[in-house]
């Protein structure tokens, strides 16, 4: 009798260690991150774990006199060095560089960071993606920009993360929902595509995303986005202006 219960208890931990308390938890909750700009939600800046032992991250941002063809300007056009980089947050962002950067495009293209999240540096390969490779309903509309993008070591063919930023415009500027999903593990190829590996299936597993994730690292990565994506804000419009105007005066 005491066997059988040590092995159905071993069984259940095993399972649990696997999949998690909640095994139909899906893998990226998408839920809410294509709202109404004028929908809100229990909660717009904050962390919780979903049942598989993911950390879902969300951050709003609202953005005056910002529209959301100015953060897809920044994001696609304007940043292109360490300087641009820094201006976008003084304190925490050091160096970047551009990896498959292709003029007026963002998919396919990886930023290569070196940003502090915590106190020690983290060394950065933002991909960028298709938004529809994370979002089913995803479609192009006009007064929205969406930016997603699978993030990982650059050092080491390891992702870690997926993460979305979705611009709307709103009759005062603009409002930024940023998503995080962290404890996406997955090893990318020679050509930065996502391969099946042991990486990838014990770093999936829930036990070792409650072992290796934290709330302390989840907060600070929503901090680390409210004043990244707040600093822009302040500046963007002028710097919008100012750059465009330069270039309208070059073309007369």
């Amino acid at each position: 009798m005491n066997k059988k219960i040590t092995s159905l208890a071993s069984i259940v931990f095993l399972a649990l260690a696997i999949w998690g308390v909640n095994p139909f938890a899906p893998y990226r909750d998408t839920s809410q991150v294509l709202a109404e700009v004028d929908s809100y939600t229990q909660m717009e800046s904050g962390v919780y774990r979903q049942g598989n032992g993911i950390y879902r991250v969300k951050a709003l941002t609202r953005m005056p006199k910002v529209k959301a063809h100015m953060v897809r300007w920044w994001f696609v056009d304007y940043m292109q060095t360490s300087e641009h980089y820094k201006m976008w947050h003084p304190s925490a962002h050091v160096w970047m560089d551009w990896e498959n950067k292709v003029p007026g495009k963002i998919i396919g293209a990886s930023h290569l960071v070196d940003e502090y999240i915590q106190q020690d540096m983290s060394k950065l390969r933002i991909q960028f993606v298709d938004p529809a490779e994370f979002l089913d309903d995803y479609e192009e509309q006009d007064g929205r920009f969406v930016i997603c993008a699978r993030v990982g070591l650059r050092e080491e063919p390891i992702n870690m993360t997926s993460m979305c930023h979705v611009v709307r415009d709103t009759l005062f500027g603009a409002e930024m929902r940023s998503h995080f999903w962290l404890g996406h593990i997955a090893k990318r190829d020679g050509n930065n595509d996502e391969v099946f590996s042991m990486v990838g299936l014990l770093g999936n597993t829930a036990l070792l995303r409650m072992l290796v994730l934290n709330e302390e690292l989840a907060v600070s990565l929503m901090k680390h986005a409210i004043q990244e994506m707040g600093n822009l804000a302040d500046f963007l419009p002028d710097l919008y202006q100012q750059k465009n105007s330069m270039l309208s005066g070059s073309q007369q």
